[in-house]
């Protein structure tokens, strides 16, 4: 039952980490409403569950020299790709848009601490 649970929390959240991500950074648009809300925490849900253990083992090497600064590269390409992926699937009208390297290093910040902080009540 756990097993179940907990990717079941991690897309939730990640819904509304997105949701609050959009609110906090004014330059970020969307398009798709609540499907858009939906789609994303699941793929950051599913991201987090299955890629993130890996790429955790991966930058402990960095972290160490480089310390947080890794964490927002990290979460730069976790944005990323989930635009790249959005934009890729064709989902109907569901849209996420960066204008800028500056919005996508800010909102990386925003969503590390975000998801942080909704972790932790987790």
């Amino acid at each position: 039952m756990k097993l179940f649970l907990k990717p079941l929390i991690g897309i939730v959240l990640n819904g509304l980490v997105l949701y609050l991500l959009t609110r906090v950074v004014g330059d970020i648009t969307y398009t798709g409403g609540l499907k858009f809300f939906v789609l994303g925490g699941i793929f950051l849900g599913l991201f987090n569950f299955f890629v993130k253990p890996l790429i955790k083992i991966l930058q402990l090497p960095a972290m160490f020299i480089f310390g947080g600064l890794v964490l927002i590269v990290v979460n730069v390409g976790i944005l990323y790709f989930l635009s790249y992926f959005l934009m890729v699937a064709e989902f109907q009208n569901v849209t996420l848009h960066f204008p800028n390297i500056q919005t996508y290093v800010i909102g990386s910040v925003v969503f590390g601490v975000i998801n942080w902080a909704l972790h932790l009540i987790n």
